[in-house]
């Protein structure tokens, strides 16, 4: 599940701008995309998580995760401030849903 809402996460950070970070922080861009992922989380039904979790990327959005993955491991400090925000909200939903023990 994690890996479901990481993916259309970093796929719509690089659809907004990649890897140009404004001068607002280090990173507002990955700040924005892990308020959306929260925020999905928060307003999504158990039912509608299980569903993408089954949804497995394919073609373009498959390619744009590889790259994803890449920026990330490059930029371990962004990884870990990616992580940090999302990682509480997301474990809490899951464990709600009956998703982890």
């Amino acid at each position: 599940m994690v890996r479901v809402m990481f993916w259309l996460a970093i796929f719509q950070m690089l659809v907004l701008g990649g890897t140009a970070w404004g001068q607002e922080g280090k990173y507002p861009l990955m700040e924005m995309i892990a308020q959306r992922v929260v925020q999905k989380y928060q307003t999504s039904s158990c039912q509608d998580l299980a569903a993408k979790k089954k949804q497995k990327p394919a073609g373009r959005q498959a390619q744009i995760e590889a790259r994803a993955i890449d920026l990330l491991r490059q930029d371990p400090q962004m990884r870990r401030e990616f992580l940090n925000r999302v990682a509480g909200p997301i474990a809490e939903k899951m464990f709600e849903c009956g998703m982890i023990p």
